[in-house]
């Protein structure tokens, strides 16, 4: 009897053993719950890229106003920073010395137009004496070759006159176009000399602004290969239009256009230059600004990828993609540009393909995903 209920014992001991083997082993091979995340559907949309340069402004003319006679500085008519137009007094040199000097061409001019006529007298005089065989025809030759003489004179004299009113005139220094005053170093009462090293001031016009900018060779082929056009003059016309952005990174309210490209690229950079021109109506733009050039590049039918969905490794982005078990795929992309918040790619993933955009630096390969908040990537 003590025999059947110690073989019963171990027998139920046996039972329960092998249930919780069961359970123990059911619950190792239960598979790990999948991992929320959010996952978006790619697409492919028409979409612009945009690349800065940095630029130099200039305005449309930039002079430096300088003496072309010495002399002391009598007056300034001008301020610093003034809005000139074309014809504006600006200074005025010492005229005296020039005036003095004008006079005494006039002067000099008097004289030989009468030389002149005295030459033409003896002509007059001696003409009928040598007709008469009075005296030798080598009399009137000769007063003919002094009236030629003095008449030189008087080209001569004349000549004077006019560089003398020339050097008058440079007394008053005009402004050669509208624009405005730079710097004015030099006061009234100071001596100005042609060789001074420093100009009396800068007048710029600038109701235009040249922003000039380079582009590397590389980047000079594939501007050449991403604009339609077949010549350089083609492809101008063919651009949008170019975006300035200011010093403080504000957008210039007015667009502008690329207008030159240089004809040979500078040897020492390997960089060729080219100008972007955009209206200044208001003048708020002065030569010396800094900014950039924006240029946009059309792209038709990208596929947008949402930054916030891709992972950088080793100087390569991938992005995690899901199968049809919804298990993550790490896929390599090729980007070759963005807009707003999104990637442009060109190869590695295709239009429809689901993105994980959510904790994507913490997801492996083989990573089961419960998708969440699944929506259209955004478009630009």
């Amino acid at each position: 009897m003590k025999k059947d209920v110690l073989i019963r014992s171990m027998l139920v001991l046996t039972v329960l053993v092998g249930l919780y083997s069961c359970k123990s082993s059911s619950a190792h091979n239960e598979a790990p719950a999948a991992t929320p995340a959010e996952v978006v559907t790619i697409g492919a949309a028409d979409a612009n890229t945009e690349n800065d340069y940095t630029a130099s402004l200039e305005g449309k003319v930039n002079v430096e106003i300088r003496s072309q006679v010495d002399g002391y500085l009598e007056k300034v008519y001008v301020d610093e920073g003034a809005y000139v137009k074309a014809g504006q007094p600006l200074f005025k040199i010492d005229e005296h010395r020039y005036r003095e000097q004008l006079n005494n061409a006039k002067a000099a001019l008097h004289a030989a137009e009468a030389s002149v006529l005295n030459a033409q007298l003896e002509i007059d005089k001696v003409t009928p004496l040598v007709n008469n065989k009075v005296v030798s025809d080598m009399q009137l030759r000769t007063a003919k070759t002094a009236h030629e003489v003095a008449t030189a004179n008087v080209e001569q004299a004349k000549a004077m006159v006019a560089s003398a009113a020339i050097n008058l005139g440079y007394t008053n220094i005009t402004a050669p176009v509208s624009g405005y005053i730079g710097r004015i170093p030099k006061k009234a009462g100071a001596l100005i000399s042609l060789s001074d090293p420093e100009p009396l001031t800068k007048l710029s016009d600038v109701h235009e602004i040249y922003a000039y900018f380079s582009l590397s060779e590389g980047d000079f082929f594939s501007f050449k290969d991403n604009y339609a056009g077949s010549t350089l003059e083609e492809k101008l016309k063919n651009l949008p239009p170019a975006v300035l952005v200011l010093a403080d990174n504000h957008i210039y309210e007015e667009k502008g256009r690329v207008d030159m490209i240089d004809g040979q690229f500078e040897k020492n950079t390997g960089a060729i230059t080219l100008r972007a021109v955009f209206p200044n109506a208001k003048g708020t733009i002065r030569t010396g600004n800094t900014g950039k050039v924006r240029l946009l590049r059309e792209h038709k039918g990208a596929i947008l990828v949402p930054q916030a969905a891709t992972v950088e490794v080793q100087d390569r982005i991938f992005v995690y993609t899901l199968d049809k078990d919804n298990k993550t795929v790490r896929k390599a992309i090729t980007v070759i540009g963005s807009t707003g918040n999104q990637y442009l790619v060109s190869e590695g993933v295709q239009s429809g393909d689901k993105v994980v955009v959510s904790g994507v630096d913490r997801l492996k390969e083989g990573m089961e995903i419960k998708p969440e908040k699944a929506k259209p990537a955004p478009q630009s």
